[in-house]
């Protein structure tokens, strides 16, 4: 395996992490974004409203997306495992 290989196969699982992570992490923000213009509006400051529903949306984000991390991380693996065979 040549050193340009590393990296291709390295810039790919970056961009394999990203894919993976953005969804969930971008409904965590937006959650927050959204409790936290909430809490500005009425001037409650809980703590437990922060986390419980931020908790709740990523859980259901992860059911969601799922599917689709498992269909990236299956197509990954295969490039993978053809660039062995091919080697």
């Amino acid at each position: 395996m040549t050193g340009p290989e590393v990296l291709d196969i390295a810039r790919d699982s970056i961009w394999l992490m990203l894919a993976m992570a953005a969804p969930i992490m971008l409904i965590g923000l937006a959650v927050g974004v959204v409790i936290a213009l909430f809490q500005a509006l009425t001037q409650v400051q809980e703590m437990t409203l922060v986390f419980v529903p931020k908790i709740i949306a990523i859980f259901v984000a992860l059911l969601i997306f799922l599917p689709m991390m498992g269909a990236l991380m299956s197509a990954f693996m295969n490039g993978i495992f053809d660039r062995i065979v091919a080697a």
